[in-house]
Protein backbone atom coordinates (compact mmCIF):
# COMPACT_ATOMS: atom_id res chain seq x y z
CA UNK A 1 0.00 0.00 0.00
CA UNK A 2 1.41 3.11 -0.41
CA UNK A 3 1.16 6.26 2.05
CA UNK A 4 -0.59 9.22 1.91
CA UNK A 5 -4.20 10.21 2.70
CA UNK A 6 -6.79 8.88 -0.18
CA UNK A 7 -3.73 7.70 -2.30
CA UNK A 8 -3.55 4.56 0.15
CA UNK A 9 -5.16 1.79 -1.95
CA UNK A 10 -4.38 -1.64 -2.94
CA UNK A 11 -2.48 -1.51 -6.08
CA UNK A 12 -5.23 -3.75 -7.39
CA UNK A 13 -7.99 -1.17 -6.86
CA UNK A 14 -5.85 0.61 -10.18
CA UNK A 15 -5.99 -1.66 -12.50
CA UNK A 16 -9.86 -0.14 -13.69
CA UNK A 17 -8.35 2.39 -16.23
CA UNK A 18 -10.43 5.20 -18.16
CA UNK A 19 -8.40 7.02 -20.73
CA UNK A 20 -8.61 10.63 -22.10
CA UNK A 21 -6.36 12.86 -24.24
CA UNK A 22 -4.32 15.02 -22.51
CA UNK A 23 -2.10 17.34 -24.65
CA UNK A 24 -2.29 15.32 -27.62
CA UNK A 25 -1.39 11.85 -25.89
CA UNK A 26 -3.53 9.52 -24.05
CA UNK A 27 -3.69 9.86 -20.25
CA UNK A 28 -4.91 7.36 -17.93
CA UNK A 29 -7.28 7.98 -15.45
CA UNK A 30 -7.70 6.01 -12.19
CA UNK A 31 -11.63 4.68 -11.56
CA UNK A 32 -12.42 4.61 -8.16
CA UNK A 33 -15.68 2.75 -6.31
CA UNK A 34 -16.73 5.16 -4.33
CA UNK A 35 -17.70 4.03 -0.39
CA UNK A 36 -20.31 5.81 1.46
CA UNK A 37 -18.19 7.15 4.29
CA UNK A 38 -16.45 9.56 1.37
CA UNK A 39 -19.67 10.41 0.17
CA UNK A 40 -20.77 11.86 3.99
CA UNK A 41 -17.71 13.38 5.04
CA UNK A 42 -18.14 15.44 2.00
CA UNK A 43 -22.09 16.18 2.42
CA UNK A 44 -21.52 16.61 6.19
CA UNK A 45 -18.19 18.16 6.09
CA UNK A 46 -16.55 16.56 9.38
CA UNK A 47 -14.69 15.28 10.73
CA UNK A 48 -12.79 18.16 9.40
CA UNK A 49 -9.61 16.31 8.05
CA UNK A 50 -11.42 13.35 6.37
CA UNK A 51 -14.08 15.71 4.64
CA UNK A 52 -11.26 18.28 3.39
CA UNK A 53 -9.76 14.95 1.80
CA UNK A 54 -12.96 13.74 0.70
CA UNK A 55 -13.62 17.28 -1.40
CA UNK A 56 -10.08 17.39 -3.35
CA UNK A 57 -11.08 13.66 -4.16
CA UNK A 58 -14.44 15.36 -5.44
CA UNK A 59 -12.20 18.24 -6.86
CA UNK A 60 -10.29 15.30 -8.77
CA UNK A 61 -13.01 13.70 -10.26
CA UNK A 62 -15.11 17.36 -11.43
CA UNK A 63 -11.35 18.36 -13.06
CA UNK A 64 -11.52 15.02 -14.96
CA UNK A 65 -8.41 13.50 -13.23
CA UNK A 66 -10.30 10.50 -11.72
CA UNK A 67 -13.80 8.91 -11.91
CA UNK A 68 -15.82 7.93 -8.89
CA UNK A 69 -18.01 4.99 -9.49
CA UNK A 70 -21.15 4.92 -6.81
CA UNK A 71 -23.50 2.12 -6.27
CA UNK A 72 -26.95 2.71 -5.93
CA UNK A 73 -26.20 0.45 -2.29
CA UNK A 74 -24.24 3.35 -1.77
CA UNK A 75 -26.81 6.45 -2.62
CA UNK A 76 -29.17 4.15 -0.45
CA UNK A 77 -26.48 4.19 2.55
CA UNK A 78 -25.59 7.51 2.53
CA UNK A 79 -29.44 9.02 2.04
CA UNK A 80 -30.38 6.58 4.82
CA UNK A 81 -27.65 7.95 7.26
CA UNK A 82 -27.97 11.10 6.44
CA UNK A 83 -31.75 11.22 7.33
CA UNK A 84 -31.27 9.29 10.33
CA UNK A 85 -27.67 10.12 11.92
CA UNK A 86 -27.34 13.87 11.13
CA UNK A 87 -31.02 14.49 11.06
CA UNK A 88 -31.47 15.73 7.31
CA UNK A 89 -34.60 16.21 5.99
CA UNK A 90 -35.76 13.46 3.20
CA UNK A 91 -36.23 16.24 0.73
CA UNK A 92 -32.57 18.25 1.41
CA UNK A 93 -30.71 14.65 1.65
CA UNK A 94 -32.55 13.79 -1.94
CA UNK A 95 -31.33 17.23 -3.27
CA UNK A 96 -28.49 16.97 -1.64
CA UNK A 97 -27.51 13.24 -3.07
CA UNK A 98 -28.71 14.41 -6.88
CA UNK A 99 -26.11 17.58 -7.19
CA UNK A 100 -23.57 15.72 -5.55
CA UNK A 101 -24.25 13.12 -7.97
CA UNK A 102 -24.31 15.31 -11.08
CA UNK A 103 -21.04 16.45 -11.00
CA UNK A 104 -18.69 15.98 -13.56
CA UNK A 105 -16.44 12.68 -12.50
CA UNK A 106 -19.46 11.18 -11.16
CA UNK A 107 -20.00 7.53 -13.10
CA UNK A 108 -23.37 6.33 -11.52
CA UNK A 109 -24.44 2.72 -11.66
CA UNK A 110 -28.47 2.67 -12.71
CA UNK A 111 -28.18 6.36 -13.25
CA UNK A 112 -31.69 6.60 -15.26
CA UNK A 113 -33.17 4.42 -11.82
CA UNK A 114 -31.40 6.33 -9.38
CA UNK A 115 -32.35 9.49 -10.57
CA UNK A 116 -35.67 8.99 -10.52
CA UNK A 117 -35.41 7.30 -7.15
CA UNK A 118 -34.32 10.67 -5.55
CA UNK A 119 -36.71 12.58 -7.67
CA UNK A 120 -39.33 10.76 -6.00
CA UNK A 121 -37.55 10.96 -2.44
CA UNK A 122 -37.86 14.88 -3.08
CA UNK A 123 -41.73 14.67 -3.84
CA UNK A 124 -43.19 12.05 -2.23
CA UNK A 125 -42.95 10.81 1.51
CA UNK A 126 -41.79 7.23 0.91
CA UNK A 127 -38.72 5.61 1.93
CA UNK A 128 -35.65 4.81 -0.14
CA UNK A 129 -36.39 1.29 -1.19
CA UNK A 130 -40.35 2.41 -2.19
CA UNK A 131 -38.72 4.79 -4.30
CA UNK A 132 -36.28 2.97 -5.96
CA UNK A 133 -39.16 0.31 -6.82
CA UNK A 134 -41.52 2.66 -8.55
CA UNK A 135 -38.89 4.12 -10.65
CA UNK A 136 -37.92 0.58 -11.67
CA UNK A 137 -41.02 -0.23 -12.68
CA UNK A 138 -41.83 3.16 -14.42
CA UNK A 139 -38.70 2.81 -16.16
CA UNK A 140 -39.34 -0.98 -17.36
CA UNK A 141 -42.95 -0.50 -17.60
CA UNK A 142 -43.70 -3.26 -15.31
CA UNK A 143 -45.95 -4.09 -12.39
CA UNK A 144 -44.50 -4.32 -9.16
CA UNK A 145 -45.63 -6.95 -6.75
CA UNK A 146 -46.36 -5.80 -3.42
CA UNK A 147 -48.83 -6.28 -0.05
CA UNK A 148 -47.96 -2.88 0.34
CA UNK A 149 -50.55 -0.63 -0.54
CA UNK A 150 -48.79 2.14 -0.90
CA UNK A 151 -47.96 2.12 -4.50
CA UNK A 152 -51.34 2.30 -5.01
CA UNK A 153 -50.76 6.39 -5.10
CA UNK A 154 -48.29 6.26 -7.48
CA UNK A 155 -49.62 7.07 -11.44
CA UNK A 156 -48.62 5.01 -13.67
CA UNK A 157 -48.01 1.89 -11.09
CA UNK A 158 -49.79 -1.47 -11.69
CA UNK A 159 -49.40 -3.21 -8.14
CA UNK A 160 -50.18 -6.99 -7.87
CA UNK A 161 -51.17 -8.49 -4.69
CA UNK A 162 -50.51 -12.10 -4.26
CA UNK A 163 -53.34 -14.16 -3.14
CA UNK A 164 -53.57 -17.20 -1.58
Amino acid sequence: MRSGGLDCVPIWAETQLRFKIWNNRMAEIIVYWIDTNIMLRFLAGEPSAQAAAAKKLFSRAAAGEVVLDVSPVIILETYHTLVSFYKVERKVAAEKLTLLLQQPGMKVREEKQVFSTLRFLQTNNVGFADAYLVAGAMTENRPIASFDRDFNKFKGIIRYEPVA
